[in-house]
């Protein structure tokens, strides 16, 4: 089949309109003299609209939109339902602990600055440590299907695409930061969903639906073919589970949009995020099934070219630029995002609580640092792009590498006996075990096997019980994961070792869970949560100095003050923020 391709003129000029558009925007909210605590999360007080858009536009990128279409190519019908429908539970699962997080931390602006104050300073390196890994690969990963995109449809090779995309979300995104990302996104989801809505259906009916899938059942296997496949779980479903509530809970840049939005709009933004995200990346992900159905080959066997291709082929003209314009838009979505998270990490972990942190941060330093990560980055990830890796296999791995931070992080939140020694120790023995299960390192059969089921077992009573915890509280959150575990392990003990990828996520889960619980039930000093928002605070204003003692640093062990009722693991009154 021919595939329709545009003149290089055609494709600058899309390229100018849509970026063009996007720094228009963001000189309309440029300050001339910027604010370091806007760059980083715009006051605080995003209205439900725009935060409502940001935060889909965020989750949803072009690597979300390819991945649920390999995911339906891969695994059948049931494969885009498996990525869609987690995914989007997963921003829903996010606005119950945000809720916490918020009232412990109003004014902060990274997790990781939360952590060095409730901790100190390794479990702070962590924690953004991990984030400044993830979002360079989200970041790598957005250049990846943009080049691929230009390269298909335009004279312009993977490079060239990859460079035109950097330089276009650089160009918007430099000089007002968080606030150019959140303004922007509001234009790019509303022209994402429009977009969605006419294209999907319109590839269905050209390709010849609902003939096609008739004609086509012979192109799937048995698991494919079913909606309740175990193939499509095990490989697809299960793996994302505890990746996605990992991403949840670890990833800046949503952290970004949960301090930025006002607080009493958290609930509400990220239920209508989860809707969103859904309904579009099943519908895309639908491409991949009619793909499958089809007998549809991408060239060169690249998963990464099924959806440019498959619209170059069945679209018109008109529609295939809206459908270039609905993939840059989510790619530049999120890598705005991620250039956003990168810049706000530099800022407030490394320059504001680290190298000045005995002493008052100067915000023009701050804004020269964050600009200038922005630009580093850009680079770092132009250079990693080239290599041109799977994105479902990038975002699944980040995703269980952030589960060895879930437990210790979402405990320092709410369980007053939680210690910097068991926080650092916990995602260290973690890892330390997550990365030979996933990668096979060391033999999984027999005896090490047996082991690591055991674990992945624990894992799955984690991450179902830290769900339930969210939304019902820690007795009923305890009743699910104990539950989970005995009803998963006649089944799961043997054979879970064979999925090496949902493996590695559930040991990464089981093991800093064990770790951080263990070396924390005994302790007998407890933490003071209302000294979390002394200790983190805008820049602008000098609250980054104001800490208990004063000086601007966060003592590296908790404060004796008497801790807030409750038993160990369980919900402490939220507080409210102190007066400054």
């Amino acid at each position: 089949m021919e595939t329709a391709q545009f003149g290089a003129v055609i494709v600058v000029g899309l390229l100018v309109l849509f970026y063009g558009g996007t720094f228009l925007i963001s000189t309309r909210i440029g300050k001339k003299e910027e604010n370091a605590d806007g760059y980083m999360t715009a006051g605080n007080n995003i209205g439900f609209g725009i935060s409502a858009a940001s935060m889909t536009a965020t989750w949803i990128w072009a690597a979300s939109m390819y991945a649920s279409a390999t995911s339906g190519y891969t695994y059948g019908i049931s494969g885009p339902i498996h990525y869609g429908l987690w995914g989007a539970l997963m921003i829903l699962f996010i606005y119950p602990f945000g809720k916490r997080i918020r009232a412990v931390a109003p004014k902060a602006h990274t997790l990781a600055e939360v952590m060095y104050a409730r901790h100190g300073r390794s479990s702070q390196l962590m924690l953004a440590g991990s984030n400044v890994v993830g979002s360079l690969i989200s970041l790598m990963s957005n250049f990846i299907a943009g080049g691929v995109l230009i390269s298909l449809l335009s004279p312009f090779n993977f490079i060239q695409g990859v460079l035109c995309v950097a330089a276009g979300v650089l160009l918007y995104t430099l000089w007002s930061g968080f606030r150019a990302s959140v303004m922007t996104d509001f234009v790019q989801v509303v022209a994402m969903l429009g977009a969605v809505a006419v294209i999907v259906p319109f590839i269905f009916f050209a390709a010849g639906f609902p003939a096609a899938f008739e004609s086509g059942a012979a192109n799937l296997t048995p698991q494919q073919g079913s909606f309740f496949s175990s193939e499509a779980f095990m490989g697809q479903g299960a793996p994302y589970i505890a990746a996605v509530l990992a991403y949840a809970i670890g990833n800046q840049t949503i952290a970004q949009r949960l301090f930025a939005v006002k607080q009493s709009l958290i609930k509400p933004t990220f239920i209508t995020a989860t809707v969103g995200y859904g309904g579009m990346v099943i519908g895309v992900g639908m491409l991949g099934v009619l793909a499958l159905y089809l007998g549809f080959e991408p060239s060169g066997g690249d998963v990464n070219n099924l959806i440019p291709e498959m619209a170059a082929t069945y679209l018109p003209p008109a529609l295939l630029a809206l459908f270039f314009i609905m993939i840059v838009g989510a790619l530049s979505s999120t890598a705005d995002a991620d250039l956003a998270a990168l810049a706000s990490i530099t800022m407030a972990d490394i320059y504001g609580r680290g190298v000045a942190a005995k002493r008052k941060a100067n915000p023009k330093t701050m804004l020269m640092v964050g600009r200038l990560t922005m630009v580093v980055a850009t680079a770092l990830a132009v250079t990693f792009a080239s290599l041109r890796l799977s994105i479902l296999d990038l975002l699944v791995f980040v995703g269980a590498l952030w589960g060895a931070l879930v437990f210790p992080v979402l405990a320092s939140f709410y369980w007053e006996k939680v210690t910097s020694k068991a926080f650092t120790t916990s995602v260290l023995a973690a890892l330390a075990v997550f990365l030979p299960v996933r990668f096979s390192w060391i033999p999984v059969d027999g005896a090490f096997g047996i082991v690591v089921d055991v674990l992945a077992v624990l894992g799955i009573g984690v991450v179902l019980g830290l769900m339930v915890f969210g939304f019902l509280g820690v007795k009923a959150g305890k009743i699910v994961g104990a539950l989970a575990v005995l009803v998963s392990a006649p089944f799961a003990i043997g054979s879970l070792h064979e999925y090496a990828t949902l493996c590695g996520s559930l040991v990464a889960y089981s093991v800093s869970t064990v770790i951080c619980w263990a070396m924390s039930a005994r302790q007998g000093e407890s933490f003071d949560f209302s000294v979390i928002a002394e200790r983190t605070g805008n820049f602008d204003d000098g609250g980054a100095a104001a800490t208990a003692d004063g000086n601007g640093e966060a003592p590296g062990v908790p404060s004796p003050a008497p801790a807030p009722s409750g038993a160990p693991g369980g919900r402490e009154p939220e507080p409210a923020a102190p007066t400054k």
